[in-house]
C-alpha cells in the first residue's frame, strides 16, 4: 500500500504544485476517473478514459510521468493521487484495471499525516535524495553554523517544518523525503533539507519537550577568528584620515576587502562595507545622502561583529556573520502580499519601497525602485513596474515565479520571466498572514522590541521591523504645524496604545491628508495598520505605510494631496533630556571620522569632557566613562588604542540611543 499517497493532503499537494491545479484534478476525477493498477514495486498506474496514462513510482511527484506531453507536474499525475486515495485500500493493492470510480467501490477521504520527526532520517538516506554534492555543500553550511526555528508536527499541524535564512522546509509525508517541500526554486540549495534534518535532531538534543523552538546548529569554535581582518584595517584607515582627507585611492583596498568577504561567506559584513563605501563616494561627490554618524555607525558596526564573534561564549557566528545567507534564492510560485508603500527623496531622486509579506517564510521582503526628477508619490504610483503600476502593485497581492530574494530581504523580479508575474487588488485580510507579522496585542509586540539583540550585531534585514498592528480603536489624534506631524494614538482590543506617527514630505505631499481622512472615519473602518514599528522613550511608535480599510487597501505615500481640516492642533515636543544628550554625544563621536583621529582639532577633547559630564549628571555613568576614556588617549597619540576607546565609547551610545 502507497501509504506516502494516502498521506498527501489537498493543502500538501497544493504546496507541491499549485491549488488551481489540485481543484481541476478533483474536478475531472468526479466526471470520469482513471482505471488504476499498482506494480509489486509499489507503482501505481493510471489510464484515463480520453488517453493519457500517468504513472507514480516511489519517491516523490517529480519522479512521476504522464503520456499528456505537458512538462512537470500535470493534472494527471495528480488525479491519479486522488483516486488513489478515494479506492479502497486494506492493503492488498489494487488488482489490474480495478477502478476507483466503479460502484461498491469505498471513498474514503485522504489521510492527514500521521506526526513524525524529520531528525529519524539518517544521512544515508539524505545522500541518497540530494546526493553527494549538496550534503558537502550542507556541510559547509552547518560548519559555518546556522539558525533555524523549528516546528514539530501537532495535532492541530501533523506537518512539521523547519523555517531556515534561505527557506521554509515542509515534510508532508512521514518518513519519506520525495514530498519535502521548499519555497526556493526547484535544483536551487537543495541542501537546506539536510540542514532542516539536522536542526530537528538539535532540538531533540536540547529542547525534546518544546513543540516550537528556535536552536543554533552548527558553527566553529570562539577564538578562530572572525575573518574581518581586512574589513576592519579599512575601516581603521577611514577613522585616522577621516572622509575628508580620502578621495578615490581606497576603490582598490574596498573592492579586495568586498571579494574577499563575499568568498567567505560573510553577508552582513559585506552589506556594512558596502554601505561604507557608499558614504565616502557620497562625501566626495557632494551627495546628499552623506550623514557623519552614518559612516561612523558603519565602521562601529564592524567592530561590533568582529567582537560578538570571537568573545569567549561567543554569539553564533550565523546570525552576527550571515553566513548561512544565499547571495540570492529564486522562489518558487511565489505569491507576495502587499503591506503598501514608502516613497523617499534623496537629492533630486525619488525612491519607493514596497513592503510584501512571503507567507510561506514569514517574512516581508523589500522591492525598491528608484527614479529620477521631482515627481511625487501621487505621479509615481502611475510608473510601471514589471507588468503592472506601482500603485496597483503596493496595494495588491503578487503571484510570480520570476522573483528572487537577496541576502537582506530586498526582491527583484527577473527580466527574463516577467510575464509569469500577475498582480490582483488585495482586500486587507491582513489577519491571514503569518502570526509573528501581525500584533493584536500591542504589550506583546512591546516586549519583542525589547527582546531584539543591540543593532549593531543584528542581521542586516530589510524591514525587520515591519509588522501589522490590528485596530480596536483610534483614542485621539493631534497636528504639530512646526514639525508637520501628525500622531494618532489607537488601541488593541484590550485597550493598550501604541502611537502613530507620519511626517509630511514633498516626495508624498497626500500622506497626511490621507491618514487624517482614515483616522476621521470618512474611508470607512479602519482593520489593520501596516508600519516599521520602533520603541522611543519607552512607548511603541509605528510609521504606517498602509492601511486596511474596509475592503482595500489604502496606501498614504501614493494619494495625492488634499486639504483635510479639523484637526487638534498640538504644540512642539521638546527633545527628550536624556535622548538629546546621547543624541548629540553620538554626533561628536561621528566628527571623529568625519575629519580623522589624526587631524582633530585641539578642543575636541574638551568638548568630549563636557559632553562626558552632562552625561554623568543625568545618570549614565558608563557611556560617559567610555567618552572620557576615549578623550584620555588623545593625549597619548593616535594609535591603535585610541581607535578602541572611540568604539567603545561609540558602541556604547548607539546601544543606549537604541533603547531610548
Amino acid at each position: 500500500m502507497r501509504t506516502d499517497l494516502l498521506a498527501l493532503t489537498a493543502d500538501s499537494l497544493a504546496a507541491l504544485t499549485n491549488r488551481g491545479l489540485v481543484k481541476r484534478a478533483a474536478r475531472e476525477l468526479d466526471g470520469v476517473a482513471p482505471r488504476l493498477r499498482a506494480d509489486p514495486d509499489g507503482t501505481v498506474h493510471g489510464e484515463f478514459p480520453d488517453g493519457p496514462a500517468a504513472s507514480l513510482p516511489p519517491g516523490g511527484l517529480d519522479a512521476g510521468r504522464c503520456t499528456c506531453g505537458a512538462t512537470g507536474i500535470c493534472r494527471h499525475l495528480i488525479g491519479v493521487i486522488l483516486a488513489y486515495q478515494r479506492a479502497d485500500q486494506p492493503g492488498e493493492g489494487l488488482s489490474a484495471g480495478q477502478g476507483a470510480g466503479e460502484p461498491g467501490v469505498e471513498r474514503p477521504a485522504a489521510r492527514p499525516p500521521a506526526p513524525w520527526n524529520p531528525g529519524q532520517v539518517t544521512d544515508d538516506e539524505l545522500t541518497a535524495r540530494i546526493g553527494t554534492r549538496m550534503m558537502a555543500a550542507a556541510r559547509r553550511a552547518e560548519q559555518a553554523g546556522y539558525t533555524a526555528r523549528v516546528r514539530r508536527a501537532t495535532a492541530a499541524n501533523p506537518v512539521p517544518q523547519v523555517e531556515l535564512a534561505a527557506a521554509t522546509v515542509r515534510f508532508l509525508v512521514p518518513g519519506d523525503l520525495g514530498f519535502v517541500h521548499t519555497d526556493t526554486a526547484a535544483g536551487n540549495r537543495d541542501e537546506v533539507v539536510a540542514l532542516a534534518v539536522w536542526a530537528f535532531r538539535a532540538a531533540d538534543d536540547r529542547h525534546p519537550e518544546v513543540s516550537d523552538v528556535r536552536v543554533d546548529v552548527g558553527g566553529v569554535e570562539a577564538g578562530t577568528g572572525s575573518g574581518l581582518e581586512r574589513a576592519l584595517t579599512l575601516a581603521a584607515t577611514v577613522l585616522h584620515e577621516g572622509a575628508t582627507h580620502l578621495g578615490q585611492s581606497l576603490e582598490t583596498t574596498v573592492a579586495d576587502v568586498r571579494r574577499h568577504l563575499d568568498d567567505a561567506g560573510l553577508r552582513w559584513p559585506l552589506l556594512a562595507v558596502d554601505d561604507l563605501a557608499e558614504q565616502l563616494t557620497a562625501y566626495h561627490d557632494r551627495g546628499a545622502h552623506y550623514r557623519p554618524e552614518l559612516l561612523a555607525g558603519h565602521i562601529a558596526e564592524l567592530h561590533a561583529r568582529h567582537r560578538a564573534v570571537i568573545r569567549p561564549n561567543a554569539t553564533l557566528r550565523s546570525s552576527v556573520l550571515g553566513t548561512a545567507e544565499a547571495a540570492e534564492t529564486p522562489l518558487r510560485r511565489a505569491r507576495l502580499d502587499s503591506l503598501g508603500c514608502r516613497i523617499r527623496a534623496l537629492g533630486n531622486q525619488r525612491i519607493a519601497e514596497v513592503y510584501l509579506v512571503h507567507g510561506a517564510s514569514s517574512m516581508v521582503l523589500v522591492l525598491r525602485r528608484h527614479w529620477d526628477g521631482d515627481a511625487d508619490g501621487a505621479e509615481l504610483s502611475r510608473r510601471r513596474i514589471a507588468t503592472t503600476t506601482l500603485g496597483a502593485l503596493a496595494a495588491g497581492n503578487l503571484v510570480t515565479e520570476s522573483a528572487v530574494r537577496s541576502a537582506n530581504r530586498t526582491v527583484r523580479l527577473a527580466t527574463g520571466r516577467i510575464a509569469k508575474t500577475t498582480v490582483s487588488p488585495s482586500r486587507g485580510n491582513w489577519d491571514e498572514l503569518p502570526p509573528s507579522l501581525v500584533a493584536t496585542d500591542f504589550t506583546g509586540l512591546a516586549r519583542e522590541l525589547d527582546a531584539l539583540p543591540p543593532q549593531p550585531i543584528r542581521p542586516r534585514v530589510e524591514a525587520e521591523l515591519v509588522r501589522v498592528v490590528a485596530v480596536g480603536g483610534v483614542e485621539s489624534v493631534t497636528y504639530t504645524p512646526g514639525d508637520q506631524r501628525l500622531e494618532a494614538v489607537i488601541t488593541d482590543r484590550a485597550g493598550n496604545p501604541v502611537t502613530v506617527t507620519a511626517t509630511h514630505t514633498s516626495a508624498a505631499p497626500g500622506r497626511l491628508d490621507a491618514l487624517a481622512a482614515v483616522f476621521a472615519g470618512t474611508e470607512g473602518e479602519l482593520r489593520f495598520i501596516s508600519g516599521i514599528v520602533r520603541r522611543t522613550a519607552g512607548s511603541v511608535v509605528i510609521e504606517p505605510v498602509g492601511l486596511a480599510v474596509e475592503d482595500r487597501v489604502i496606501v498614504p505615500d501614493l494619494r495625492p494631496a488634499g486639504s483635510f481640516v479639523g484637526l487638534a492642533v498640538a504644540d512642539a515636543t521638546p527633545r527628550e533630556p536624556l535622548f538629546a544628550a546621547l543624541a548629540d554625544t553620538r554626533d561628536l563621536l561621528a566628527e571623529a571620522p568625519h575629519r580623522g583621529l589624526s587631524h582633530l582639532p585641539p578642543s575636541y577633547g574638551d568638548r568630549l569632557a563636557d559632553a562626558a559630564q552632562r552625561l554623568t549628571a543625568l545618570g549614565l555613568h558608563r557611556v560617559a566613562q567610555a567618552v572620557t576614556a576615549f578623550g584620555a588617549t588623545l593625549t597619548h597619540g593616535r594609535d591603535q588604542a585610541t581607535e578602541q576607546a572611540w568604539v567603545d565609547a561609540y558602541l556604547r551610545l548607539e546601544v543606549a540611543l537604541d533603547l531610548c
